[in-house]
Parts: C-alpha cells; sequence; structure tokens
C-alpha cells in the first residue's frame, strides 16, 4: 500500500513571505554559504564512506534559480560522489514506457547524491496542467511516486525535496533581464512565456501536489525565492539538515596499514 501522506505542514504558495529573510551584505552570504558548503562536503565524504544514498528533487517555477542553486551547492563536492540530471520532456522511446523508468535509471549508487532538476513531478505538474497526461493517469501518479519513494527511503535512501516558489512579478522581471543578456536567451523558451497565461494552474497543481505528496520520510520544502541569495543559503540549510540528521559525519579512522606506513614514509605520527 502507498504511503499516506503524515503530519506534514501544509503549503500555501501565496502566503509563502518572500520579504522575511533579507542578507544584507555579501559578506554575510559568502560568509554563510562557505560554512554550508563545508558542512555538506562533510556530509558527502561521511556517506560516500558509509555507502549511503541521496536523492535531492528540485522543482519550482521557470526562472527561479533551481540552476543557481545546484551550482552552489554542488561547487564543493567531490564530482565522483554525484551527478546531476538535467529532466525535460520524456524521448520517444522512453514515451512507450511507464513514465518513472526513465528515472529508475538515474537513481544513486551507494555512496552518493542524485540530484534532479525537475522529476517525475512532471506527471502531476506540467503534463497534468498542459493536458500531457490525461485526468486519470495524472491523479493515480500521486499514489504511484508515494510508492516509489517509499520503496526508495525504506531502502534508506533520503529524499530532500525543494520547491522554488517566486513571485509572477520576480518572474517576469528575470525573463526581460535573460531577454537582454545574449548569454542567458538560450534559456528562455516560447513554452516559458506561454506558461505564464496558466500561473493559477500550475498553483493550483503544485498545492495538490504538495497535500498528496509531502509524507514523513519525503517531506515538501517550499523556499522563498524571490532573493537569489536566501534561496540559496535555504536550499543548502535544507539539504544539511535533512542529510545528516541522525548521521554521524565526524571523520572515520585512519586504517592502521596507512598510519604505520606514514608514520615511517613521511615522519608523520597519527593514532589510529
Amino acid at each position: 500500500m502507498a504511503e499516506k501522506p503524515g503530519k506534514v505542514s501544509k503549503i500555501r504558495l501565496g502566503k509563502l513571505d518572500q520579504d522575511k529573510v533579507r542578507i544584507d551584505t555579501a559578506e554575510e552570504y559568502d560568509r554563510r554559504l562557505g560554512k554550508l558548503q563545508k558542512e555538506l562536503l562533510h556530509i558527502q565524504q561521511t556517506y560516500w564512506h558509509e555507502k549511503r544514498r541521496a536523492i535531492v528533487v528540485f522543482e519550482g517555477w521557470d526562472a527561479a534559480g533551481k540552476g543557481g542553486a545546484i551550482r552552489r551547492m554542488t561547487e564543493p563536492l567531490d564530482p565522483r560522489g554525484f551527478h546531476v540530471w538535467p529532466i525535460s520532456a520524456p524521448t520517444a522511446d522512453e514515451q512507450g514506457k511507464h513514465y518513472l523508468y526513465r528515472f529508475w535509471t538515474k537513481l544513486p549508487a551507494p555512496g552518493t547524491f542524485a540530484i534532479f532538476d525537475r522529476s517525475w513531478y512532471g506527471r502531476v505538474m506540467v503534463e497534468r496542467v498542459e493536458n500531457f497526461a490525461t485526468k486519470e493517469q495524472w491523479k493515480r501518479a500521486y499514489d504511484e511516486i508515494n510508492e516509489f519513494e517509499r520503496l526508495l527511503t525504506d531502502d534508506g535512501v533520503r529524499i530532500v525535496k525543494l520547491f522554488l516558489h517566486i513571485t509572477p512579478e520576480e518572474q517576469l522581471d528575470r525573463f526581460r533581464e535573460r531577454m537582454k543578456n545574449p548569454y542567458k536567451r538560450w534559456k528562455l523558451t516560447e513554452e516559458d512565456l506561454r506558461n505564464r497565461a496558466k500561473w493559477d494552474d500550475y498553483v493550483k497543481a503544485a498545492e495538490t501536489m504538495f497535500e498528496r505528496t509531502s509524507t514523513v520520510n519525503a517531506p515538501w520544502h517550499a523556499v522563498e525565492a524571490n532573493s537569489k541569495w536566501h534561496a540559496r543559503l535555504r536550499v543548502l540549510e535544507l539539504v544539511t539538515a535533512a542529510l545528516k540528521e541522525g548521521v554521524n559525519i565526524a571523520p572515520p579512522p585512519i586504517n592502521g596499514n596507512v598510519a604505520r606506513i606514514a608514520a615511517e614514509v613521511l615522519g608523520v605520527p597519527v593514532e589510529e
């Protein structure tokens, strides 16, 4: 039986306070960012040594800053220990299979993180709103997704789900900024512009998604993202808190043979 939503906070995007947290200076932002990045590196090292697995899901509006948040998250990490999966429309071959198939093939190996820039939640978001899935298909998907994630968490995988929220006005400003910058224009698509007309439909779909798929083991976190600095720090705070819960991230003990040889070759005695 699919996992039922537990006691999780109800998310209403219109009630998020975009102005409640502001970072005053670049120095404060850099200091907090560096501290969180260092902590995440230590978490990654623990996951690598203990063969733990983690999945971080990024959803949110177009131009909400998912890519920027992912860059700051992965900046300090060992590239051998994570993979970022940018998810776009399924290929013709994938369309002939169950929609979860292409995500099963991207799950993290032991000791690694899998980071999804959009995810299986496309079934109950864009596919629902744009009528790429039938009503029967997307309504059935809530239980399918809960079961999919329950199988993973029961197997020891940590799942962190993040939705980056910006206001329609902020999105419009960012779209205009992209059009003015030749190096950012490629990010803006016809679909991005057309989807603005369905903003309310997407809000409804997102809030239903939160209600139906925010579970005790894999809750949703909505991030106020009008401020890019705040969003990046908040993402790192949520990820580090979720991944280190109940995990000892202290350095592992040194291998005894390595310690003895190092003492002989390097003249560096290290207690085992």
